[in-house]
C-alpha cells in the first residue's frame, strides 16, 4: 500500500493570516519534508438574514489563493504550490491563465492547480453561494459546459503563439499570448463532488480533488474516477479530528496518521491537512506540529 503524500494548508484565513504566518509555515513544511502547501478561495461571505453557513466556511474572509502562493513561492525553493481549489469560471480565462503562467514560471515550474466552478461540499450545492457569482458578473449557469470551454480556453492559451480560441461563451482573437507555464503546461485537478463531475476530472483533467468527510464514500468516488478512466493524482483534502482543547503533537500526529491510512486505503495520492479550521493555531505552533509529524513519518527533512 503506498503512503500517500502529505500537503499543508497554508494560514490564508483566519486570525492568524498574512505574510509572517505563510512565510513560517510554507518554509517549516519545505524544510521537513512535506510534497506540498495549499490554499483555496472563497470570494466572500454573504451578510443577510436568510444566509445560514452550514457548510462551515471559514467565518472570515480568504486572502487571495494566487497571491498567497506567490508569496509562498518567494520564500521556498523546492516544495510545490497547490490551489485547491481555485473558482475559475469568475475571472476570463486569457487573465487566469496568465496569472497561472506567471506564477508556474516564478515557482520554475513548481505550480499545481486544483480548479472548480463555484460550489462543493458534501451536497451539491453545499458551498454554492450565488452572491459570488453575483459579485464576479458570472451567471450560474456558466457552470458545468462553462466551465469545461474555460479550460479548453486557458489550455490554448499556454500553446504555442499565435494563440486562437472560438468558443460559445470565450473567444481569443488570433494573438501572441504569454508567458507560458515553465515545463509547457499546468497541471490540472478538478474539484469534483457528484458522478457526473468526478467522470468529467477523469476526462479532462490530470487529477481530481475530493473532500474526505467519510472514507467509505470517498472510496466509491475514487472507485468512479478510477472507472471512468481517471488515471492522474487523486488528491484528498482531509478534515483529522484533533479531538476538543489544546492541540498537542501526539492528539495531531495521531489524527493524521488515522487519516493518511485510511487515505492509502482508499487509494489516494496526496492529502492535504490544516490547521487553521476550529480554533486557529498560531504559525509558530504550526511549524512545531509540522516538524512532530515529519519525524513520526519519517520524512526527509532538509
Amino acid at each position: 500500500m503506498n503512503v500517500p503524500r502529505i500537503g499543508v494548508s497554508l494560514p490564508h484565513f483566519g486570525p492568524h493570516a498574512g505574510p509572517d504566518a505563510v512565510t513560517t509555515v510554507a518554509q517549516a513544511a519545505e524544510r521537513f519534508g512535506f510534497h506540498t502547501v495549499s490554499v483555496t478561495e472563497r470570494l466572500l461571505m454573504p451578510v443577510r438574514p436568510d444566509w445560514s453557513n452550514g457548510a462551515q466556511l471559514p467565518e472570515s474572509y480568504v486572502w487571495d489563493p494566487l497571491e498567497m502562493l506567490t508569496w509562498a513561492a518567494a520564500c521556498t525553493r523546492r516544495i510545490r504550490l497547490t490551489t485547491g481549489v481555485l473558482n475559475s469560471i469568475f475571472q476570463p480565462p486569457i487573465v487566469l491563465a496568465r496569472r497561472l503562467a506567471t506564477l508556474d514560471q516564478l515557482s520554475r515550474g513548481r505550480l499545481d492547480v486544483g480548479l472548480g466552478q463555484g460550489g462543493g461540499g458534501t451536497a451539491e450545492t453545499s458551498y454554492l453561494i450565488p452572491d459570488e457569482f453575483t459579485a464576479a458578473g458570472v451567471p450560474i449557469g456558466r457552470r458545468g459546459a462553462g466551465f469545461v470551454e474555460h479550460v479548453a480556453a486557458m489550455r490554448a492559451c499556454w500553446g504555442p503563439d499565435p494563440v486562437e480560441f472560438h468558443g460559445k461563451r470565450y473567444r481569443i482573437p488570433r494573438s501572441v499570448v504569454g508567458p507560458k507555464p515553465y515545463a509547457g503546461t499546468i497541471p490540472l485537478f478538478f474539484g469534483a463532488l457528484v458522478r457526473t463531475t468526478i467522470e468529467r476530472a477523469a476526462r479532462l483533467a490530470d487529477g481530481v480533488v475530493l473532500v474526505a468527510v467519510d472514507f467509505d464514500e470517498t472510496r466509491t468516488k475514487i472507485g468512479w474516477y478510477r472507472d471512468a478512466g481517471g488515471t492522474g493524482t487523486v488528491v484528498l483534502n482531509a478534515i483529522p479530528n484533533y479531538g476538543d482543547g489544546e492541540i498537542t503533537a501526539a492528539t495531531f500526529t495521531d489524527a493524521v496518521l488515522v487519516d493518511l491510512d485510511r487515505a492509502a486505503a482508499v487509494g489516494a495520492d496526496e492529502m492535504h491537512i490544516s490547521l487553521n479550521l476550529g480554533t486557529p493555531v498560531p504559525p509558530q505552533r504550526q511549524a512545531e506540529l509540522l516538524e512532530a509529524l515529519a519525524t513520526k513519518l519519517g520524512l526527509n527533512r532538509t
